[in-house]
């Protein structure tokens, strides 16, 4: 059974650079045709797609976060590591990692859109 466990953030400050590790339990993430999402959800609105880094380590991400974002993953930790420069208050948000197998979601409209997820984390930034 796969499971996800995003980290806490802590307290995180406009300016910043935010960096949230997903650890993964189950599988691999080199696993051939995984696909490795980080998504958001702020208050109020639907989920947002970041970025992804693929099972050969190849990363992607929507242009609306590129020139901030990157994606790692340290394969002997089973990890994958977002990091987000420059953080506003409009960043706060609940960020989930979450699987998909074969595909890529780039407009979720759901969780369930993807294979699995992590139970979220809490990030606020304050100003």
């Amino acid at each position: 059974q796969v499971q996800l466990r995003e980290s806490d953030p802590g307290l995180v400050k406009s300016s910043q650079t935010l960096s949230l590790t997903c650890t993964v339990f189950g599988v691999s993430l080199t696993t051939s045709a995984y696909y490795w999402s980080w998504i958001r959800q702020p208050p109020g609105k639907g989920l947002e797609w970041i970025g992804y880094i693929g099972f050969s380590g190849n990363t992607y991400y929507s242009p609306f976060f590129e020139s901030r974002t990157s994606i790692s993953r340290d394969t002997s930790k089973n990890q994958f590591t977002l990091q987000l420069t420059s953080v506003t208050p409009e960043d706060t948000a609940v960020y989930y990692c979450a699987l998909t197998n074969g595909v890529v979601v780039v407009m979720p409209r759901r969780l369930e859109d993807f294979a699995s997820w992590g139970q979220g984390t809490q990030v606020t930034v304050s100003s």
